[in-house]
C-alpha cells in the first residue's frame, strides 16, 4: 500500500478495509473512455447473448398462474417480446448516456437507471420463457442503436442528457399502459411485472425531472416516438 507521501493513489482506507467499486469513487476516474466504451460493449454482448440475473426479485413471483388459451398466450408472448426489446433499448440508451456524462452524479443516476432496465428485461424474459415464447430476433440492433443514439444525447450535455430520460419514460409508460389495456385479462403474471415496471419508469422520469432536465423539443420528441413504434411493430412479429 502506497504512503501517505508517495503521491500514488490510496486502494484501502486506514482502517484496512477496501472501498466499495462505484462509477462516482475515486478510483473510477482514472479509468479511461476507451476503457468505458468496451465496458458498455461487453454489456451488450451480455444482454443478448446471456440472461443476465435480476437484482430484484420479479413481481410474478407472489401471483398464481392462470390457463391461458392459445390465443391468449400468443399474444402475451408478443407483448413481453415487445417490452422485453424495450428495456434491452433503454438500458443501452442510459449506459451509452453515461459514457459522456458531465459530472459523477448523473453518471450513476444513468447507471442506477439502467441496473433496474437490466431487472425488468430479466423479468420479462423469464415470463416470455414461461409462455414458451422466444426472444425478438432484433435483440442486437436494439441494443447497440440505442447505445449510439445514448451517446449522441451524452455528448449535448447533462441537462439534455436527463430531459432525454424524462422523455423517454413517459413514452415508454404510456405504450406500457397501452400494453396493459391489451393484456388477456387471466395472465395476471405478465400483468404485475407490467405494473412494477410502470411504476419505476415513472419515478425514473421524476427523478431526471428533478435533477434538472432540460426540455427536449418537439422535432426531437416525434423522433423519438417514431423510433420506438418502429421497435414496437418489429419486436410484436419479430
Amino acid at each position: 500500500m502506497a504512503g501517505a507521501g508517495s503521491g500514488k493513489p490510496r486502494r484501502w482506507r486506514d482502517d484496512g478495509v477496501r472501498p466499495r467499486f462505484s462509477y462516482t469513487s475515486a478510483m473510477t476516474r482514472a479509468i479511461s473512455w476507451n476503457d468505458r466504451l468496451v465496458a458498455v460493449f461487453d454489456q451488450g454482448l451480455k444482454t443478448v447473448l446471456t440472461d443476465p440475473p435480476a437484482g430484484r426479485a420479479s413481481p410474478a413471483d407472489t401471483v398464481d398462474d392462470a390457463p391461458l388459451s392459445p390465443a391468449e398466450q400468443a399474444e402475451s408472448v408478443r407483448l413481453m417480446r415487445v417490452n422485453r426489446a424495450g428495456e434491452i433499448s433503454a438500458q443501452a440508451l442510459y449506459r451509452g448516456q453515461a459514457l459522456f456524462a458531465r459530472t459523477p452524479a448523473t453518471a450513476d443516476r444513468l447507471e442506477r437507471a439502467a441496473a433496474e432496465e437490466a431487472d425488468h428485461l430479466s423479468w420479462c424474459t423469464r415470463r416470455i420463457e414461461e409462455l414458451g415464447g422466444r426472444p425478438s430476433r432484433l435483440d442486437p440492433a436494439w441494443f447497440f442503436g440505442s447505445a449510439a443514439v445514448g451517446a449522441l444525447a451524452g455528448i449535448s450535455g447533462d441537462a439534455t442528457s436527463l430531459g432525454f430520460v424524462a422523455e423517454t419514460e413517459r413514452q415508454v409508460e404510456a405504450h406500457i399502459e397501452d400494453h396493459l389495456a391489451r393484456l388477456p385479462q387471466r395472465d395476471a403474471k405478465s400483468r404485475a411485472i407490467l405494473e412494477q415496471m410502470t411504476a419505476d419508469e415513472a419515478r425514473h422520469g421524476s427523478e431526471a425531472s428533478a435533477a434538472g432536465a432540460a426540455p427536449i423539443r418537439e422535432p426531437v420528441r416525434t423522433l423519438m416516438a417514431v423510433g420506438g413504434e418502429i421497435l414496437r411493430r418489429l419486436a410484436y412479429r419479430l
